[in-house]
């Protein structure tokens, strides 16, 4: 032990603590030994900005006159959980408006909250004899809660995995939009300055933890769901008043096609005990690894591309099968840098001291995937294995004949071995007639939307709708084709499951 938290606390109130960010660490650790780094530093800055979908607001709106028992609960048409007590909510960041969808949701409520905005709330009840009132309707903001706090399940990830996309289609993720055929790589964090990376073995990070929580002073209530530090995974649950935030640092978003989050700023100072502390505070980016997972591939176990790490990511491209692929943060650099910056002024100003006899988090535990009982199947299962094709150069007169006889609504075109070349529909002979084309080669669609075996009929089902398809050919990871599935196989599947 080189110094004690007492010890720590007492040069701030001296005015004498040396203060420096996570991103200024490496550089005096290489500069004067880990030794003498560890006795000189007393505390290192982290911080981090970004999207955080496991978040959510405690709120307590009083009691009205005659009392509700509130049932059903919107704040801006955005409903909130009300199965608490009588006036007390929960409102989850990315449950989205019944009247807006997606451009608004629980993450710009409390946005708004934080703001000083006045806030709808309507609210419903089935009447009790102790809270007859049934319907409630009025207006309110923040000072007019008695509580209101945030408190997020999961926030902080150590590390998080970066995203790609294999398919020819576009796909809109929680990762943000990544283009096809490998066009983008999107990776969440702040690398060497994000906190949980500079005390990766909790030695100062706990229960009860202070930190700097969307502007204002919050603390750690324990590790956060899908906690994984094992795996370099780990995961924290905060609280913080929302009276003390500032909405640059807690901003409701939208990420399309997928739904609203809550932007949470989250930084923690990590105090120099030791030269193992102090270690861990001088990691640097090109340290830290991480995978970059195929997001095509619609289940929790997707492929993974490529190792990379954060210095890699952050330089802006990095290659796949040779090819040059942009890279780009889901995460404010910019906002984290500020946020370490706020905890120094909180430390000279003697705003901040560290808490002693804080509760370590668990380090050993891993995160387990759901144990399902109904199991969806995956298309393999209900594909259609007579598949009959024709070749490029087939006449349209034959396959139009074969669209006929055996009452299919499109033929997959493949070449001698089997592999997809395109497909023809019927609405294909109609570019036939103004082309007066022959061949299935003229008029074929070359850019087909594929299906693998293993994919879920969900996933499949909700891709086929959105085009306005009602089948998609199968094939292998070399492109043959093994099957077709059509829509109506899935709905029957789903039939199935319901008896």
């Amino acid at each position: 032990m080189v110094k004690t938290l007492a010890e720590i606390n007492e040069r701030i109130k001296s005015g004498d603590a040396v203060i420096v960010s996570a991103d200024e660490m490496p550089e005096i650790v290489e500069k004067v030994g880990l030794t003498e780094a560890a006795k000189s530093v007393d505390i290192v800055t982290t911080g981090t900005f970004g999207a955080m979908c496991s978040s959510g607001a405690f709120l307590n709106f009083g009691h009205s006159n005659p009392p509700i028992k509130m049932q059903n609960v919107f704040l801006n048409d955005v409903e909130a959980y009300g199965g608490l007590a009588a006036v007390d909510a929960y409102i989850g960041a990315t449950q989205v408006s019944n009247e807006l969808g997606m451009e608004y949701g629980g993450g710009h409520v409390i946005e708004d909250l934080i703001a000083g905005k006045k806030i709808r709330l309507s609210a419903t009840s089935y009447g009790t004899d102790c809270y007859p009132t049934k319907n409630i309707e009025t207006e309110l903001t923040l000072s007019d809660l008695n509580q209101a706090y945030l408190f997020n399940p999961r926030n902080n990830y150590q590390k998080y995995v970066a995203a790609t996309n294999s398919s020819e289609n576009t796909v809109k993720t929680y990762m943000g939009t990544l283009l096809a055929e490998f066009g983008n790589v999107n990776y969440a964090g702040t690398g060497s300055i994000s906190p949980l990376l500079n005390d990766p073995n909790y030695e100062t990070i706990g229960f009860g933890t202070r930190i700097f929580l969307g502007g204002g002073i919050g603390r750690i209530c324990g590790e956060g769901t899908q906690h994984s530090p094992e795996n370099g995974f780990g995961t924290l649950a905060v609280k913080g008043n929302l009276a003390d935030m500032d909405e640059r640092f807690v901003r409701g978003a939208v990420i399309a096609e997928y739904g609203t989050s809550l932007m949470v700023g989250i930084g923690i100072p990590i105090p120099i005990l030791n030269e193992s502390i102090a270690k861990a505070t001088a990691i640097t980016n090109d340290k830290i690894e991480t995978s970059i997972l195929d997001y095509a591939v619609g289940r929790v176990d997707r492929p993974v591309i490529s190792k990379v790490d954060y210095e890699q990511l952050m330089s802006g491209s990095i290659k796949i099968n040779g090819k040059k692929v942009k890279t780009a943060s889901l995460s404010s650099f910019k906002l984290a840098f500020e946020i370490m910056d706020i905890q120094r002024e909180w430390i000279e100003d003697k705003k901040y001291f560290f808490c002693e006899d804080i509760e370590s988090l668990p380090k050993k535990t891993k995160v387990k995937p759901m144990k399902i009982s109904t199991k969806i199947p995956a298309v393999g299962e209900i594909m259609t294995k007579k598949v009959y094709t024709a070749f490029s150069n087939t006449p349209l007169k034959e396959v139009s004949k074969i669209i006929i006889d055996y009452g299919v609504d499109q033929i997959p075109i493949v070449d001698e071995k089997g592999v997809l070349k395109g497909i023809v529909s019927p609405t294909d002979f109609i570019k036939a007639t103004a082309k007066n084309a022959k061949k299935a080669f003229e008029v074929m669609t070359k850019k087909v939307m594929c299906a693998k075996k293993n994919q879920s009929i969900d996933e499949l089902s909700r891709k086929l709708l959105r085009r306005g398809f009602n089948s998609a050919p199968v094939v292998d990871d070399e492109g043959k084709i093994i099957g077709i599935i059509t829509l109506s196989d899935i709905n029957r599947a789903y039939e199935r499951l319901k008896r």
